[in-house]
């Protein structure tokens, strides 16, 4: 299996990562448009069977604490739309897109691939910004739309580029922090990171097993 491994950072998946039999490695560069630039940059040179994005995440939730591991089953560009007087509507609310044209559904860029239920991990429902939240106004606006549990800045340009290639994918994150804490002492990104590298090994591991 020819498998391509994608990271916003190096920091977020390390060296290591490049001794991994069958994987090549992609460094996007942090958000949405570098991402679906250098991904589509890539698949048009080579063909892999799976594309994995690995990274670390915020929480929207206590359920899922610092240092829990994610797949991400829906993801969707969480920023996308119009904003008037604190009132923001998605574009598919506004009438520009089709809530179901492909490849979204409701509106949501949705992995049912089979390789999402590989293992004992998690799976979870996220967003994707262009800023990370940091504001607790924001973060209930945000829950009120989307009933998120992760927020990223890179995971629904992975699932947009893949549904529209018909490639499988999948969407792998480590909890960092909670979405709208201010105090990065208490987000736990060294930790995080150390715990991603683990669980793209073992991922990796198991798909080739």
């Amino acid at each position: 299996m020819q498998i391509l491994l994608v990271a916003a950072t190096e920091k977020e998946i390390g060296s290591f990562s490049s001794c991994l039999p069958g994987t090549d490695v992609l460094i996007t560069g942090v958000g949405a448009p570098a991402t679906i630039y250098h991904l589509l940059k890539r698949i048009g040179q080579m063909d892999y069977d799976l594309i994995i994005q690995a990274g670390i995440a915020g929480s929207f939730t206590e359920d899922l604490s610092p240092g829990m591991t994610v797949l991400i089953s829906q993801d969707c560009f969480g920023d996308l739309g119009v904003e008037i007087n604190e009132k923001f509507n998605t574009v598919f609310e506004e009438g520009f897109c089709d809530e179901n044209e492909f490849p979204f559904m409701n509106g949501w860029l949705l992995n049912d691939h089979p390789l999402l239920h590989i293992g004992s991990f998690r799976q979870a429902k996220a967003i994707t910004v262009n800023k990370v939240t940091d504001n607790l106004q924001q973060k209930k606006r945000l829950i009120k739309k989307f009933s998120p549990q992760v927020e990223s800045m890179e995971g629904a340009a992975l699932h947009y580029v893949c549904l529209q290639e018909k490639i499988p994918f999948l969407q792998l994150r480590v909890i960092s922090n909670y979405v709208g804490e201010r105090d990065r002492s208490k987000w736990k990104i060294k930790e995080s990171i150390e715990i991603l590298k683990t669980a793209i090994g073992k991922l990796v591991e198991m798909l080739e097993g």
